[in-house]
């Protein structure tokens, strides 16, 4: 080929080059582009995300609720919170093998005895599937048991999971979770203790600390 017909096919070869760099180019800012719109996604979706994967992990209904009782029962709504999360993990309707029932599964019997005591006259037992009745039953029986065992949290679980006489053989007012000897329940009280933690810290807004 002559020197004239190759600087001619050059000439027509340059063209198509600098189209696809173009293309290339459109490409890339298109991608570009899409990243972009996706992080900005993806930043805007993250406080959503955060606290579907917190409500998931560490759910928290009837706030206002817990922390009614809380108030007129001198309890810390943490603790609340935490027994309900370990107890049903805040699902109505539950009912244990031991006839327990609701949010903070207490038995029929209990229930009665604290009406009883309570002044509630009008309970029935199908109350204990209504979150208030429940939860005012259930912060009761703690506001009870943290003052037979003089505050003492870990005794006080202790006697929630597997009674008071368990908790009284195990050391009372001076037990530790340690001493329980039941694994069933050292695991019930440690896991409380630490939910009651992270309620804390998680939502201290929610439970107005």
């Amino acid at each position: 080929m002559s020197a004239h017909a190759q600087t001619r096919a050059s000439a027509r070869r340059r063209p198509r080059r600098g189209k696809r760099a173009r293309v290339q180019r459109r490409r890339l800012g298109l991608v570009v582009f899409i990243a972009a719109i996706a992080a900005i996604t993806l930043i805007s979706m993250k406080p959503w995300a955060d606290k579907a994967v917190q409500e998931f992990t560490l759910p928290l209904r009837h706030e206002d609720i817990i922390r009614q009782q809380a108030r007129e029962k001198g309890l810390d709504p943490a603790l609340i919170a935490a027994v309900i999360y370990a107890e049903s993990r805040f699902v109505r309707g539950r009912t244990s093998a031991a006839g327990a029932e609701g949010l903070m599964q207490i038995t029929p019997d209990t229930a009665r005895d604290i009406a009883k005591r309570s002044g509630g006259t009008a309970f029935v037992v199908e109350d204990l599937h209504t979150p208030q009745v429940n939860i005012a039953y259930g912060s009761y029986l703690l506001r009870e048991l943290l003052d037979r065992y003089d505050g003492n949290v870990v005794a006080a679980l202790a006697a929630y999971n597997a009674g008071p006489g368990k908790a009284d053989e195990w050391g009372g007012g001076n037990l530790e979770v340690s001493a329980i000897p039941y694994a069933e329940t050292r695991h019930y009280v440690q896991k409380v203790i630490d939910a009651r933690d992270e309620y804390r810290r998680r939502y201290a807004r929610e439970l107005g600390l």
